[in-house]
């Protein structure tokens, strides 16, 4: 029978186990896999033998390079080529491709952000093989290279990337998870609690030739002009809508390009903005889905360009429409195929799962700023809160199944019944009559409950998924540990009901994250202040949350983060937060400078000129509308020359701060401001101005003409 294409495809540039068993000695393939699935300490003899068949694989594929592919704290992932050639004697070459090679590699560590880690003149940094990612090929006009998953750390040891603390983190929740689950009756050969994650990633997608009009999407990914055109998403038909043959045409290609790295993309369709999509992968272990996500933006960006389109992936690319986000789904399983998020049939009785979902609550609602940091670039602070995506305050939703155990074990100390989902009826004969789900979705929930996992709404959808997944294993381990140590002495007669106080008391502690109502309301800000929960509303407000004095306990006890990490990573993200908006402020500063202001006074003359010939001709004619016209737009142009004038002026003093705590918060607050005003005005003159005379594509001209 002729495979089908995706058969045909799947992970066909992926060196993964498949590959492996085919080409690695017997022994060699089972000590690697003793590594990749158990955690064991990687065995350094077997380097040379893996490095050989991984590079004869690549070799017989094309392959002319190998990379040391890593993602340091830029957000982007970083290469370099080295191509497989050693010189032999008669002036050959030789195809070599050593274990040294392979298990280590040299990038310089000065030129990427490290936060005050690594100094100018300390260059040496190493990336390091990750051999529970695969590595695979990537063909591109540089040929086919080879690329091999690494981590990166400085000459002294410090994480420089965001793949370290991450795969610290899931040991270390799979350790102290291990230890929680083994205490339960017949789940004592439980070895390992693996992250498993999905994260679903929205995107918008413009005409290229008008992405190249605007200097805003250029620099900064979004735009920073704009008025809405007549038409947004009020009608919500472009949610779940038919999908344009050019689109349907750049998602059929990205599908063959992710399924040959082996990304599971399942679920494609349009968003809720105009120009908007989403494609959903299924799930993998948190390494790996991390990996994916990563190489899913960057072809997501080269399928887009061979179809003339431009990827947007910014949060908030248009003003007054959906922004995009990351929905990352997460849950926790055991080597035994257990989830340990998984209600079940019973799920009143099931204590393992009461237990888990009782330390998620508290890890949570003790953390909610971390994690509201984990989830923020500059971009995000344009999306949350809005009515569109999850509000900056962290909740837990939880459904009306869930709430009703807790609600009983708190109210009688034990849970006697369930609520179950009723039957579908809408009273058509031939429609199928099936069981409902126990409890509907809260997509204005920021961490919702979706049956057998956490769904985690909040993340940036430019975003790496890296340190979300870091700082939800870190802070449930936290936890996991602290349940360890009040149950590890309780006799097995004792155990289910020791569980039980334990889930009681946690619950009735940290109840107050709970909420199944509606995030976008007025009133739940209302309430959540009198909760005493936390509003983030920028994420300059949340770095500070990484060194506080139970943080840096927390993560240098789990082994996750040192202090001195922790404090480069606070730099880092205050340095990042203030050049992100300096840019934006510099190209603001130029589009009005050499488009907007001179295409308006251009206008403005022209109507001057009109009004004046029209006089001229026939003193008695009425031009009171054109006169009212040139008011209000040199009116407007005041505004927004004076605006303009105070962005520059704001902008000289926020780029000469020393300081990047000041600085950040500087941008943030007088920065933003500034760029808000001059925007007013211009967005309004957009509206007044003859469409030929206006520099640049409009809104209406990128999100619905594609």
């Amino acid at each position: 029978m002729e495979k089908n294409i995706v058969e045909e495809v799947f992970a066909k540039d992926v060196f993964n186990e498949t590959v492996m068993r085919e080409r690695l000695p017997k022994k060699v393939y089972e000590q690697l896999l003793k590594t990749i699935e158990n955690g064991e300490d990687l065995d350094p003899s077997i380097a040379g033998v893996v490095a050989h068949a991984m590079k004869e694989w690549a070799l017989e594929r094309g392959a002319t390079h190998y990379t040391h592919w890593f993602q340091p704290m830029t957000g982007i992932t970083a290469e370099k080529h080295d191509a497989f050639i050693n010189p032999v004697a008669g002036g050959k070459v030789m195809l070599e491709f050593s274990g040294k090679e392979l298990v280590k590699g040299e990038p310089d560590a000065s030129s990427f952000p490290s936060g005050g880690l690594r100094a100018t003149f300390e260059a040496r940094g190493y990336t390091a093989w990750d051999c529970t990612s695969p590595a695979f090929l990537k063909e591109d006009a540089a040929g086919v290279i080879l690329c091999i998953p690494t981590a990166f750390c400085s000459y002294t040891g410090e994480a420089l990337d965001k793949k370290t603390p991450l795969l610290r983190s899931m040991e270390a929740v799979s350790k102290e998870a291990v230890k929680i689950v083994n205490l339960f009756p017949d789940l004592e050969e439980v070895q390992t609690v693996s992250c498993s994650v999905g994260p679903e990633q929205e995107y918008f997608l413009i005409d290229r030739d008008k992405y190249l009009q605007r200097e805003d999407l250029i620099y900064t990914g979004r735009t920073l002009f704009g008025a809405m055109p007549p038409k947004g998403q009020e009608l919500d038909d472009h949610y779940f809508g038919t999908i344009k043959e050019k689109i349907a045409s750049f998602m059929k290609e990205l599908n063959v390009e992710l399924w040959k790295v082996g990304i599971l993309a399942k679920t494609q369709h349009n968003e809720v903005a105009p120009a908007q999509h989403e494609m959903a992968p299924i799930y993998s272990s948190a390494n790996i889905a991390t990996d994916h996500n990563q190489l899913t933006m960057e072809i997501m960006k080269k399928v887009a360009k061979r179809h003339g389109l431009e990827c947007l992936l910014h949060e908030k690319p248009f003003a007054g429409v959906n922004g995009s986000g990351k929905h990352d789904n997460w849950s926790l399983v055991t080597n035994t195929g257990i989830n340990l998020l998984d209600p079940g049939k019973n799920p009143h009785e099931n204590y393992l799962f009461l237990l888990t979902l009782a330390a998620v609550i508290k890890a949570v609602d003790e953390n909610a700023v971390l994690l509201r940091l984990s989830a923020s670039n500059p971009g995000n602070d344009h999306r949350l809160g809005a009515n569109e995506a999850p509000p900056a305050i962290i909740s837990i939703f939880l459904g009306e199944q869930l709430e009703d155990i807790l609600a009983q074990l708190l109210e009688k100390g034990t849970a006697t019944s369930i609520k179950k989902g009723g039957r579908l009826n809408v009273g058509v004969n031939t429609l199928p009559n099936f069981r409902l789900d126990a409890t509907d979705r809260n997509r204005t929930s920021p961490f919702a409950f979706t049956g057998n996992k956490f769904e985690f709404r909040m993340v940036a959808s430019s975003m790496s998924i890296a340190g979300a997944n870091t700082i939800l294993n870190t802070i449930v381990a936290d936890v996991f540990s602290q349940f360890y140590e009040e149950l590890k002495d309780v006799p097995k007669e004792n155990f289910n009901q020791a569980v039980t106080d334990l889930v009681i008391k946690t619950v009735k502690e940290h109840q107050r994250v709970i909420f199944n109502g509606d995030g976008y309301s007025d009133e739940w800000i209302e309430e959540a202040e009198r909760r005493g929960l936390p509003n983030c509303k920028s994420m300059v407000d949340a770095i500070p949350s990484l060194v506080s004095e139970k943080s840096v306990e927390m993560f240098e006890r789990l082994g996750v983060f040192n202090k001195v990490e922790l404090e480069s990573r606070v730099e880092i993200n205050y340095e990042m937060y203030a050049k992100a908006l300096n840019i934006e402020a510099k190209t603001m500063i130029d589009m009005a400078s050499k488009k907007y202001i001179p295409a308006v006074i251009k206008y403005t003359k022209m109507l001057a000129d009109s009004i004046n010939s029209v006089k001229a001709a026939c003193p008695q004619a009425d031009i009171s509308v054109q006169t009212d016209i040139l008011t209000k737009i040199s009116s407007l142009l005041a505004q927004a020359q004076s605006a303009l004038y105070k962005l520059k002026e704001a902008d000289a003093i926020g780029s000469k701060m020393k300081d990047v705590k000041e600085q950040a918060e500087f941008f943030k607050d007088d920065i933003s401001t500034a760029m808000e005003n001059l925007r007013k005005p211009i967005d309004e003159l957009e509206v007044l101005i003859d469409k030929e005379a206006w520099p640049v594509p409009s809104y209406g001209d990128m999100i619905f003409e594609v």
